[in-house]
């Protein structure tokens, strides 16, 4: 008992004190969250993607898919192969396992070099008073799934939004645009939430161990005071004029804001924290290049001589998709619409088995077809249905989820990763089963909670500012002789700082 007191004040004083550093960081998150909702961090989407591309010219086709791989020299084929246009020129582009990413011409077979700033220019369809500079990594492309396309061409259309476009210098992708409007909200959603200082991002264990510290500070702080509101507060035996809280002023609207609002905020903090994957406890959605690799199977060829190749280019307007799956080729033509298989999409058969060498022999426990989202299958993951989802009898107890059409694997999800779904996906992003589906019912949990967090806040800012100011105002030296004394504040007179 002697500890208790103690105890006590040290939780008290690591409140106020911790509160007052990290209130305007809580602020932050929460005002940077809410734009989140609406505008995302920048990307080209498929979609967009798709829209930029030229359509295919075949008669200009010269080398088979098969060729073109013997020419790329790769110690081993890739698991994926495009066939699409880079500006007049059709190209084949392909990924080696080393990351490197390669593109020949599909005329003659040999490489398609690096683009200059006038053929960025071209390539992004710029009009007149577009201008184009060299850039290797800035605020839109600073993480590292960008690595292997560095530098870019950055193009400025000079249209009414803003657009820019990137164009990988080495291979004449266009892998990124943004607009006016998204990188000014990005300023103060992603990047604020995020801690997206391009320097700090840069460098990704950096970044990632200053975002734990901070973090975690905050959820700390979060954690203290919900105690303490829970340990203040007094239903039965009450405070003087049955008053629940002791609290006066501000003070007393913070605690009552806190018992309300004090759950929500510290389930976004903590939650927030996990996501960082402290102590690596969480595996990544994203299936490991080993196991990819066991998936695609044997390296077998292609198959598709000149004349097939034109014929099925009839039916793919933008050019071919072509993955390995179980050591044979899966076909897929390009159009505005998307991606869709030509010809024989790969069997239930065919997916189990090759899902069985990529997870090195693991019993298949069960294989399940989804035709709408689940617990574990939100469209806050992705939005494509139908899809497999295999279950292994490993010690991870890995699933697979599978497109059955194309039979690429989407993700991998072990215990660790449905766990980080309700820790994370669930408690941060309000995924939750009553809400899955309904995005205007989730946006409205998202703003009522955060309005509630967002009153917690505002009241811990200002007491901490009045709290400074008395501070500040007791370390301040003594007037000289014939100056009047400073007026203590009345927040103090009335007990509106006691908190």
């Amino acid at each position: 008992m002697s500890l208790v007191k103690p105890a006590k004040r040290w939780l008290v004083l690591g409140h106020r004190w911790l509160g007052i550093a990290t209130g305007l960081l809580f602020a932050l998150w929460i005002g940077s969250g809410l734009v989140m909702l609406y505008v995302p961090f920048p990307s080209l989407t498929e979609a967009e993607r798709l829209a930029r591309l030229r359509p295919m010219a075949w008669d200009a086709v010269a080398v088979s898919p098969d060729e073109a791989l013997a020419a790329a020299g790769l110690h081993g084929l890739p698991r994926s192969l495009d066939l699409e246009m880079r500006g007049a020129e059709p190209v084949y582009r392909m990924q080696a396992s080393d990351g490197r990413r390669i593109t020949l011409s599909a005329r003659t077979g040999a490489p398609a070099g690096p683009v200059d700033a006038g053929t960025a220019l071209r390539l992004a369809g710029a009009g007149p008073g577009a201008s184009v500079e060299e850039v290797g990594r800035d605020q839109w492309t600073v993480t590292a799934r960008y690595d292997p396309l560095r530098p870019f061409h950055r193009v400025a259309l000079n249209d009414a939004a803003g657009t820019e476009l990137y164009v990988s210098r080495g291979t004449g992708e266009i892998v990124l645009d943004t607009t006016r409007f998204e990188r000014g909200w990005n300023w103060v959603g992603a990047v604020t939430h995020w801690v997206y200082l391009t320097p700090l991002r840069a460098r990704a264990d950096l970044w990632r161990d200053v975002v734990l510290w901070i973090s975690g500070i905050a959820a700390f702080t979060a954690l203290t005071g919900l105690v303490l509101g829970i340990w203040r507060l007094r239903l039965r035996r009450r405070y003087a004029q049955g008053r629940v809280t002791p609290y006066r002023g501000l003070a007393r609207w913070h605690h009552l804001a806190g018992l309300v609002g004090g759950i929500g905020l510290t389930t976004f903090i903590v939650s927030g924290w996990l996501s960082m994957n402290p102590n690596r406890w969480f595996t990544s959605l994203a299936p490991p290049a080993d196991l990819r690799a066991a998936y695609a199977g044997a390296d077998n060829p292609v198959g598709l001589d000149l004349a097939r190749l034109h014929e099925i280019g009839a039916r793919a307007p933008l050019g071919l998709h072509l993955v390995r799956i179980g050591g044979r080729w899966v076909t897929m033509g390009l159009d505005r619409a998307g991606t869709r298989v030509i010809g024989d999409a790969p069997d239930a058969a065919r997916i189990e088995t090759a899902a069985g060498l990529a997870m090195a022999g693991a019993r298949l426990e069960a294989v399940e077809r989804l035709d709408s989202h689940d617990l574990y299958w939100s469209p806050l993951t992705s939005a494509t249905l139908p899809v497999l989802r295999l279950r292994f009898a490993d010690p991870a107890g890995t699933w697979l989820h599978i497109d059955p059409q194309s039979g690429e694997i989407l993700n991998r999800l072990d215990r660790s990763g449905r766990a980080n779904r309700w820790l994370f996906t669930a408690l941060h992003r309000l995924d939750l089963p009553v809400l899955v589906g309904h995005p205007p019912a989730r946006d409205a949990a998202q703003w009522l909670v955060n309005l509630l967090a967002g009153a917690l806040v505002t009241t811990g800012l200002v007491i901490g500012w009045r709290r400074l100011i008395l501070k500040a105002g007791a370390h301040s030296p003594l007037p000289a002789r014939g100056e009047k004394a400073a007026t203590t504040p009345s927040s103090a007179r009335r007990g509106g700082s006691r908190w």
